[in-house]
């Protein structure tokens, strides 16, 4: 667990925890950038795109340390956000799916 703690803090205090905003339409996506891929997550529906989220739930667990980092950097005001043209949300989709492969 302290070994979570340690990616947590690194994560929230790198900024790595980003909230994509869209306009003008407001459509939000977040994510965190991990070990060299960025996970799609929801933290207020508590979900990861991360494989370590997968194979927890199947084991019981509830969160990865990416919505950890997510709500951790929420409460601290550490999340940086960065503004997009509505236009440019399919390509930002399209990228963010074919990181999951």
């Amino acid at each position: 667990m302290y070994k979570d703690m340690e990616r947590i803090q690194s994560i929230v205090s790198e900024k790595r925890v980003k909230l994509h905003v869209f306009e003008p339409s407001q459509r939000k996506i977040w994510t965190v950038v991990g070990k060299g891929q960025e996970h799609w997550i929801d933290p207020d529906c508590n979900y990861c795109s991360c494989p370590g989220f997968y194979f927890g739930k199947l084991n019981g667990k509830t969160t990865c340390y990416h919505l950890e980092s997510a709500h951790l950097a929420r409460a601290k005001n550490q999340v940086e956000e960065i503004l997009f043209s509505d236009d440019e949300f399919s390509d930002f989709l399209f990228g963010l799916i074919d990181d999951l492969k």
